[in-house]
């Protein structure tokens, strides 16, 4: 299975305990994932049905808790104030009734059924990456809201003709996972989160130290080239002593770094006095070539 799928299979296995929470969840399954269908022979009654196995499965769970089995659809779609006393039906594609989702266990709850039913993760090891893909702008921004609600951000984009809430911050994935209830996935994605942070420090250093052996080796030729082209036309024994003595010790230790050629000296000189007489001799170089 995906990722995604193993996301949803922990949060099915989700169940509110009390009944306002599991409202608000059957609310976000119907309201994204369900579809009304009138029963054959039934007198007028109907039922819900999803496309998804994972709503499916989760819907009829809540619905068994929730209510006496036995009841309708109608019972149910009055419940999550989808159809009002007097049947008038709201329409599925609405945005969920506010009322439904005043408090904090309620929103967590929703969003899980939300998820369920119109939700998808990326692989983390490919990227990070959630959605929720909704028929229509107002849900959107009541997923993007109820998200917000728990001070994790989320952005909207049109996709022909769908809205989708997502969000591509690995933190902020982790954070909704929280929130959802699906703390397997949220531990998993840590540790993967981890190791790659762990292994792009690592190329990351590794990267910058090759770079500096590679600069230090070019720094180092060419100091060795100049102090040739002196030692050929010039002379080492027409420098002044100091740099005479720091030329004689460049050609000796041609692999050392700065500060072990100014532990070659006498007296031992710092990094940056080992500098200044390499860049006094590379300019005389220069000078000879002119």
């Amino acid at each position: 299975m995906s990722f995604s799928s193993d996301v949803k299979e922990e949060l099915e296995k989700v169940i509110p305990g009390s009944r306002h929470c599991q409202l608000a969840e059957l609310a976000g399954l119907i309201h994204f994932g369900g579809r009304l269908e009138a029963g054959e022979g039934t007198g007028g009654e109907v039922g819900i049905f999803f496309e998804n196995p994972f709503a499916s499965r989760k819907y009829f769970t809540l619905f068994k808790k929730t209510f006496i089995i036995n009841e309708n659809a109608v019972k149910v779609l009055q419940a999550v104030k989808i159809l009002d006393e007097g049947g008038k039906l709201h329409g599925l594609t609405e945005k969920t009734n506010p009322l439904l989702l005043r408090n904090s266990c309620c929103r967590r709850a929703f969003l899980r059924g939300v998820f369920l039913s119109v939700g998808s993760m990326s692989d983390p090891q490919k990227g990070y990456h959630l959605e929720f893909v909704c028929e229509n702008e107002d849900q959107a921004m009541q997923i993007r809201q109820t998200i917000y609600s728990f001070e994790i951000d989320a952005k909207i984009v049109r996709r022909k003709k769908y809205y989708v809430v997502y969000l591509k911050e690995g933190a902020g994935i982790v954070d909704l996972l929280n929130v959802m209830g699906a703390h397997q996935s949220l531990m998993l994605l840590e540790n993967l989160r981890v190791e790659k942070e762990v292994r792009n420090s690592i190329n990351r250093q590794v990267n910058c130290e090759a770079a500096n052996i590679t600069k230090t080796v070019h720094a180092a030729s060419k100091q060795i080239e100049d102090i040739l082209l002196l030692q050929k036309s010039y002379g080492l024994s027409n420098l002044p002593e100091n740099l005479r003595q720091m030329a004689e010790v460049r050609l000796k230790y041609p692999e050392s770094s700065l500060q072990e050629l100014g532990k070659y000296l006498n007296p031992p000189v710092g990094k940056s006095g080992v500098n200044h007489r390499l860049r006094k001799l590379s300019e005389i170089a220069e000078k000879v070539k002119g």
